[in-house]
């Protein structure tokens, strides 16, 4: 018997637009939202809805035999619902056939974990948010971006509580192992099933490649092949981008057709089935994995050089996690949604400067001339997200400055008024006489420099007050800062 189990990856990023060096500090609107609707609305006709309308017509028309599941990113759902909510209806009916399962990652499609696992922890609670809030469904199979996985991934995941994992069935990793068996993560309880990228990619990469020694392929081969496996492994995992359909491998091609007809030809051995990755958790562990290093599911290396290999993504990383603890301390939403909006890797792809064989479907919409311009673009983004930071940090600096203090904390004056913010100092000094000015400020002390000091913590206004000669100058000085501050 042979599982087939399908996983698709629907993601497109929030594509940034040419963002020149001059606009730093001065022009916060870093995405291009007309090369994004353009993208989405043309994968839309060319993809999402013919494909979600075949997979609804194959498992009604299998009665239900015929299973897919997909993990779909925050990125791309976000400009569904800005641009096409009836992608997001679409594969509602498809949840509530109970033949479709849906798979958990990290909200903005993100390399967090190999930088914060603080910040990749609170991307997974995004996403299952949104899972739960658009299709009623918490996942509990996890799948990373471009399937980065390694042994530290898995325990991690398996500590929030997930019973599966999926990975890159990599060669060097598995060596004489078949990927077509359910294995154990090191050191972990939880499932992991691993692609069949032999097969996957015969279909994601080769399908429409008239150069390769299978053209063409059809549905009766491809099931040949899947039969074949009976002996060396009890489930396939067909793991693929689902651009795939239509995008990818074009419709002239005849993709869907063979999508079409597949289900008939596995489904006609009757010991084959599909199912879901959560039905795979059924299936016994034949043994541990030990994945020491970052596998992923890119390019012939099947590593991360991809997105950290040279030194402008590494630059470019480094320096948009180093602002992490800044931004989050910010609780600016916006400042917070556009950086993590940077964190999608596909961002850093578009900076990569090695040759591979299936380069050409990793760069798919690629916005850029050159990975130098993706890096220039970057960046000239990440220095005005530094200046909105540091602003904001400013602004909340400022906005503390202005508040009232504690009760214990109010200034007493001798003439009886109780002083408990900068504008109550100011009116204060107006309206006071000089003789209670004179009590507090003289030339053994200055009780008002000294609250503004310890209490409010103001150091500039403290010199400005010690620094004024009279009343007048006192009341000039705290007004021009709270016009500052404000």
């Amino acid at each position: 018997m042979v599982s087939t189990c399908f996983y698709f990856q629907v993601h497109q990023p929030h594509r940034l637009r040419n963002y020149q060096v001059f606009e730093i500090g001065n022009n916060h609107n870093y995405f291009d939202e007309s090369k994004n609707e353009q993208v989405i609305r043309k994968v839309i006709q060319k993809c999402y809805l013919p494909a979600n309308n075949l997979i609804l017509d194959l498992i009604n028309k299998h009665d239900g035999h015929f299973k897919v599941s997909y993990s779909i990113t925050g990125t791309i759902l976000e400009q569904f619902e800005k641009y096409a909510p009836e992608v997001i209806d679409s594969f509602k009916v498809l949840s509530k056939t109970g033949c479709v399962d849906f798979l958990d990652e990290t909200y903005y499609h993100s390399l967090a974990f190999l930088y914060s696992k603080e910040e990749f922890k609170k991307q997974i609670l995004l996403h299952n948010k949104k899972m739960q809030q658009l299709f009623n469904v918490s996942p509990k199979i996890f799948r990373n971006t471009e399937l980065i996985y390694n042994n530290d991934l898995a325990k991690f995941i398996s500590s929030l509580g997930y019973k599966g994992i999926i990975a890159e069935g990599a060669k060097h990793i598995l060596e004489w192992r078949s990927p077509n068996y359910v294995y154990k993560p090191k050191d972990t309880d939880m499932k992991l099933l691993l692609k069949n990228y032999q097969l996957s990619d015969d279909i994601a990469f080769r399908f429409g490649e008239a150069s390769w020694k299978e053209y063409p392929l059809n549905a009766p081969k491809f099931a040949q092949w899947v039969n074949s496996i009976n002996g060396d492994g009890y489930i396939v995992n067909l793991f693929m981008d689902y651009e795939t359909f239509g995008e990818h491998q074009w419709k002239d091609k005849g993709i869907f057709e063979f999508l079409k007809s597949l289900p008939n030809y596995i489904l006609a051995n009757p010991d084959n089935n599909f199912i879901t990755p959560t039905e795979a958790l059924k299936i016994p562990a034949v043994g541990e994995l030990d994945f020491p290093y970052p596998v992923s599911w890119a390019d012939i290396e099947r590593d991360v050089s991809a997105w950290i290999g040279n030194e402008m993504q590494k630059d470019a990383l480094q320096k948009l996690y180093s602002l992490e603890s800044q931004i989050m301390s910010s609780n600016n939403y916006e400042l917070i949604k556009d950086w993590r909006a940077l964190q999608t890797s596909d961002h850093f792809y578009y900076m990569c400067t090695k040759w591979f064989a299936d380069g050409d479907v990793h760069k798919y919409f690629n916005p850029f001339d050159s990975p130098y311009d993706a890096f220039i673009n970057f960046m000239n983004v990440l220095n005005d997200i530094k200046i909105r930071t540091k602003e904001v940090k400013e602004s909340k600096m400022a906005s503390k400055l202005l508040d009232n203090v504690p009760d214990q904390n109010a200034f007493w004056v001798c003439d009886g008024k109780i002083l408990k913010n900068l504008y109550d100092l100011a009116k204060a000094f107006k309206e006071m006489s000089d003789d209670t000015y004179g009590y507090h400020a003289n030339l053994q002390k200055n009780d008002f420099a000294c609250w503004v000091g310890d209490i409010i913590k103001d150091k500039k206004l403290v010199n400005d007050i010690l620094r004024s000669r009279s009343r007048q100058q006192a009341a000039k000085a705290v007004e021009k800062r709270i016009k500052e501050l404000a």
